[in-house]
């Protein structure tokens, strides 16, 4: 292994660290609502990269016409705004484990979509054993939460879970979108860089989040009387770490390691998201959910095979 290799899996464990701690925020800040909880978080993004873009926003701007800026709009809705309001909800009607696991199917999804988009890509039916070992890990562990419910001293029930379940699907897809329409733009974009395209993105998010706020805040009819402290400290924590910080550790990633190996680098966020997730509960992992994370890494490792191996020095 080189040691620019190895600097770019210690970048992409890095970000993989932070952004599993965004999975865990939402049962940290219980009785607040995850929408309170992203509206705060990319405000607070949204604020940071302004201040970061401020001495190259006049050097920007003749650059981005009005199909750059829908261009961020939509990227700003299907990797921060939808994406993460979906997860966080999953995660507070089904735990941590379950929608972990099932965002860790993104390098897969990813690399379908390659498969089906470009001529360059392997061919779908390489892509097979992936696909169905990341059907046996979403079994797993959806028989793993539906089992729960269904147990009488759990408090959810199947009907909560079902819509867990549904929402982080629905955060897959949308994350998926993501990951393909910025990587389309980055292609066409030669004279933006990938860092102030990424703090963009965070402007327009945050433009977006503050249009949530009132949403978030004035239409529920009881908003929590204590907490607040508590709320804005991991809640702006979580806007600094998992979306400026872990940015930048993706994008120092991105640079380092081919392309075959980018995508494949998001299976940090789950294992990390599970490893905090478990210690907040304090247990093991259940005999499915073990078996889900291993099929989980057996389908990226799969995933990665099915390129061949990655040419780099």
């Amino acid at each position: 292994m080189t040691r620019s290799t190895f600097i770019g899996i210690a970048c992409g464990a890095a970000a993989g660290a932070l952004w599993g701690l965004s999975l865990l925020a939402p049962e940290l800040i219980s009785p607040f609502a995850p929408l309170q909880l992203a509206s705060v978080r990319f405000v607070t993004y949204g604020v940071i990269a302004l201040l970061l873009l401020a001495p190259r926003l006049k050097k920007l701007l003749p650059h981005l016409g009005a199909a750059e800026w829908w261009g961020l709009l939509g990227l700003s809705l299907m990797g921060n705004i939808i994406y993460y309001s979906l997860l966080s909800t999953a995660v507070q009607l089904c735990g941590v484990a379950m929608p972990s696991l099932i965002v860790g199917f993104i390098p897969v999804t990813v690399t379908v979509v390659g498969a089906l988009r470009q001529d360059s890509a392997v061919h779908i039916r390489q892509l097979v054993p992936s696909m169905l070992l990341s059907a046996g890990g979403v079994i797993c562990i959806a028989w793993q939460n539906f089992h729960n419910a269904a147990h009488p001293q759990h408090h959810s029930s199947v009907l909560l879970q079902v819509a867990g379940l549904v929402m982080a699907a629905c955060a897959l897809l949308s994350w998926t979108g993501f990951v393909v329409k910025n990587a389309n733009w980055l292609k066409r974009l030669d004279h933006v860089s990938n860092n102030d395209w990424n703090l963009l993105t965070g402007l327009v998010t945050g433009g977006l989040a503050l249009l949530m706020l009132p949403l978030a805040f004035l239409l529920p009819q009881h908003l929590p009387a204590t907490g607040w402290a508590h709320f804005l400290m991991i809640a702006c924590g979580i806007g600094l770490m998992a979306s400026v910080v872990a940015n930048a550790f993706w994008n120092s990633m991105t640079r380092l390691l081919p392309l075959t190996m980018v995508g494949q680098m998001i299976l940090f966020e789950t294992l990390f998201s599970l490893f905090y997730g478990f210690l907040w509960e304090q247990r093991f992992p259940t005999l499915l959910e073990g078996c889900a994370i291993i099929l989980a890494i057996s389908g990226v490792i799969s995933c990665v095979r099915a390129h061949g191996p990655a040419k780099h020095g």
